[in-house]
Protein backbone atom coordinates (compact mmCIF):
# COMPACT_ATOMS: atom_id res chain seq x y z
CA UNK A 1 0.00 0.00 0.00
CA UNK A 2 1.24 3.51 -0.74
CA UNK A 3 1.19 6.21 1.93
CA UNK A 4 -2.19 7.96 0.73
CA UNK A 5 -3.82 4.29 0.88
CA UNK A 6 -2.43 3.90 4.22
CA UNK A 7 -3.34 7.08 5.18
CA UNK A 8 -6.56 6.88 3.63
CA UNK A 9 -7.23 3.25 5.45
CA UNK A 10 -6.95 5.01 8.66
CA UNK A 11 -9.25 7.43 8.22
CA UNK A 12 -12.34 5.11 6.90
CA UNK A 13 -11.60 3.35 10.08
CA UNK A 14 -12.11 6.25 12.40
CA UNK A 15 -9.10 8.18 13.00
CA UNK A 16 -9.28 12.08 12.00
CA UNK A 17 -7.70 13.80 9.65
CA UNK A 18 -4.84 14.63 11.68
CA UNK A 19 -4.32 10.96 12.95
CA UNK A 20 -4.33 9.78 9.30
CA UNK A 21 -1.70 12.21 8.21
CA UNK A 22 0.51 12.36 10.90
CA UNK A 23 0.21 8.35 11.57
CA UNK A 24 1.43 7.45 7.79
CA UNK A 25 4.81 9.16 8.29
CA UNK A 26 5.38 8.57 12.13
CA UNK A 27 7.30 5.38 12.32
CA UNK A 28 9.87 5.94 9.51
CA UNK A 29 10.86 8.97 11.98
CA UNK A 30 11.50 7.35 14.96
CA UNK A 31 8.02 7.92 16.75
CA UNK A 32 5.32 4.59 17.69
CA UNK A 33 2.21 4.84 15.89
CA UNK A 34 0.09 4.19 19.11
CA UNK A 35 1.86 7.50 20.22
CA UNK A 36 1.58 9.49 17.32
CA UNK A 37 -1.78 8.87 16.85
CA UNK A 38 -2.69 10.02 20.47
CA UNK A 39 -0.92 13.33 20.02
CA UNK A 40 -2.58 13.91 16.69
CA UNK A 41 -6.24 13.11 18.76
CA UNK A 42 -7.24 16.62 19.11
CA UNK A 43 -5.83 18.59 15.84
CA UNK A 44 -8.94 16.91 13.80
CA UNK A 45 -11.57 18.79 12.78
CA UNK A 46 -9.76 21.99 12.74
CA UNK A 47 -8.41 21.68 16.05
CA UNK A 48 -11.97 21.13 17.01
CA UNK A 49 -13.35 23.96 15.79
CA UNK A 50 -13.08 24.45 12.31
CA UNK A 51 -9.48 26.50 12.43
CA UNK A 52 -6.58 25.27 10.82
CA UNK A 53 -7.22 21.89 9.04
CA UNK A 54 -6.07 18.69 10.45
CA UNK A 55 -4.80 17.35 7.41
CA UNK A 56 -2.44 20.46 7.77
CA UNK A 57 -1.61 20.09 11.32
CA UNK A 58 -0.86 16.62 10.81
CA UNK A 59 1.51 16.89 8.21
CA UNK A 60 3.01 19.82 9.88
CA UNK A 61 3.45 17.23 12.89
CA UNK A 62 5.35 15.14 10.14
CA UNK A 63 7.88 17.98 9.04
CA UNK A 64 8.44 18.86 12.74
CA UNK A 65 9.62 15.05 13.56
CA UNK A 66 11.46 14.76 10.74
CA UNK A 67 13.50 18.47 10.54
CA UNK A 68 12.59 19.90 14.00
CA UNK A 69 14.63 21.99 15.70
CA UNK A 70 15.39 20.35 18.90
CA UNK A 71 19.29 21.59 19.69
CA UNK A 72 19.55 24.81 21.61
CA UNK A 73 21.38 27.67 19.22
CA UNK A 74 20.56 25.24 16.15
CA UNK A 75 18.94 28.28 14.13
CA UNK A 76 20.04 26.60 10.76
CA UNK A 77 17.61 23.44 11.46
CA UNK A 78 14.93 26.27 13.43
CA UNK A 79 14.95 27.76 9.71
CA UNK A 80 15.08 24.60 7.47
CA UNK A 81 12.03 23.11 9.30
CA UNK A 82 9.73 26.59 9.21
CA UNK A 83 10.75 26.89 5.31
CA UNK A 84 9.49 23.55 4.91
CA UNK A 85 6.10 24.06 6.61
CA UNK A 86 5.68 27.43 4.83
CA UNK A 87 6.25 25.14 1.64
CA UNK A 88 3.56 22.83 2.83
CA UNK A 89 1.26 25.33 3.16
CA UNK A 90 1.71 27.41 0.15
CA UNK A 91 1.55 23.80 -1.85
CA UNK A 92 -1.91 22.77 0.32
CA UNK A 93 -3.66 26.29 -0.29
CA UNK A 94 -2.64 26.07 -4.38
CA UNK A 95 -4.22 22.69 -4.13
CA UNK A 96 -6.94 23.45 -2.16
CA UNK A 97 -7.10 26.96 -1.74
CA UNK A 98 -7.40 27.42 1.92
CA UNK A 99 -5.88 25.67 5.12
CA UNK A 100 -8.77 26.40 7.42
CA UNK A 101 -11.20 23.68 7.78
CA UNK A 102 -14.35 25.15 7.61
CA UNK A 103 -13.76 27.28 4.34
CA UNK A 104 -12.65 23.91 2.93
CA UNK A 105 -16.01 22.21 4.04
CA UNK A 106 -17.93 25.49 3.65
CA UNK A 107 -19.81 24.52 7.09
CA UNK A 108 -19.33 26.11 9.65
CA UNK A 109 -18.00 23.97 12.92
CA UNK A 110 -17.05 25.61 15.59
CA UNK A 111 -19.00 23.78 18.35
CA UNK A 112 -19.32 20.75 18.66
CA UNK A 113 -22.85 19.93 17.89
CA UNK A 114 -21.97 21.29 14.50
CA UNK A 115 -19.94 17.93 14.63
CA UNK A 116 -22.74 15.99 14.33
CA UNK A 117 -24.83 18.03 11.14
CA UNK A 118 -25.87 15.73 8.76
CA UNK A 119 -23.77 17.73 6.13
CA UNK A 120 -20.92 17.95 8.34
CA UNK A 121 -20.72 14.56 8.34
CA UNK A 122 -21.28 13.50 5.02
CA UNK A 123 -18.22 16.36 3.67
CA UNK A 124 -16.16 14.50 7.18
CA UNK A 125 -16.35 10.73 6.14
CA UNK A 126 -17.04 11.15 2.21
CA UNK A 127 -16.41 13.99 0.13
CA UNK A 128 -14.23 16.86 1.10
CA UNK A 129 -11.65 15.37 4.04
CA UNK A 130 -10.55 12.10 2.02
CA UNK A 131 -9.59 14.30 -0.46
CA UNK A 132 -7.58 16.53 1.91
CA UNK A 133 -6.13 13.31 3.35
CA UNK A 134 -4.74 12.28 0.70
CA UNK A 135 -3.91 15.55 -0.77
CA UNK A 136 -1.74 16.59 2.65
CA UNK A 137 0.09 12.87 1.84
CA UNK A 138 0.83 13.43 -1.67
CA UNK A 139 2.53 16.82 -0.99
CA UNK A 140 4.39 15.94 1.75
CA UNK A 141 5.63 12.97 0.20
CA UNK A 142 6.80 15.01 -2.85
CA UNK A 143 8.46 17.38 -0.24
CA UNK A 144 10.39 14.56 2.14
Amino acid sequence: MTKEEKALDLFSSGYNCAQSVFGVFCEENGLEKSTALKLANGFGGGLRCGEACGAVTGAIMAIGLKYGFYIEKDFDQKNICNDKTYEFIEEFKKENGSIICRDLLEVDIRGPADFRIPKAQELFKKTICPKLVAAAVRILEDMI
